[in-house]
């Protein structure tokens, strides 16, 4: 099973290969944000709408209690978050504690995924979503002790 610590990691990488990738012409949002939207949609196709409120509402409510920062943001009913996401006018994934709430938000929810897709689904979902991205054979399950 996957460690917080390695969850916070994996949503540091998704934050960062997000924000490489991102486009001048893209609406502006956080990089959190953009994040989350992703796996919402996908998600939503896969588990539905209600289904991915749950999962979600759970991962914010774990988040809440490592962030307080987060105290505002609300899962809205189609999933999505409201309260949540500046503008990242500059992003500094390591070392920054700015955005730290979403980071952990992000984390908590791929923890959940994991938790119930196991890692190979959810190495491939992310695989989808972010093509280019590279995970380790941990996250896949590939690496677990035993």
């Amino acid at each position: 099973m996957i460690s917080p610590s390695e969850s916070r990691d994996l949503a540091h990488r998704l934050l960062a290969w997000e924000a490489n990738a991102g486009e001048a012409a893209e609406p502006a949002e956080s990089i959190s944000l953009r994040v989350y939207e992703k796996l919402r949609r996908r998600l939503c196709i896969l588990a539905g709408v209600a289904g991915f409120h749950s999962l979600a509402s759970r991962a914010l409510t774990l988040a809440k209690s490592e962030a307080p920062d987060l105290a505002a943001v609300q899962v809205a009913p189609d999933g999505s978050l409201l309260g949540l996401g500046k503008p990242d006018v500059q992003i500094d994934i390591v070392g920054s504690k700015a955005g730290e709430g979403e980071t952990i938000l992000i984390a908590r929810l791929l923890g959940l995924l994991l938790i119930f897709l196991g890692g190979a689904l959810t190495s491939n979902l992310i695989s989808d979503l972010w093509p280019d991205a590279t995970l380790d054979d941990n996250i896949a399950g590939n690496g677990r002790k035993a």
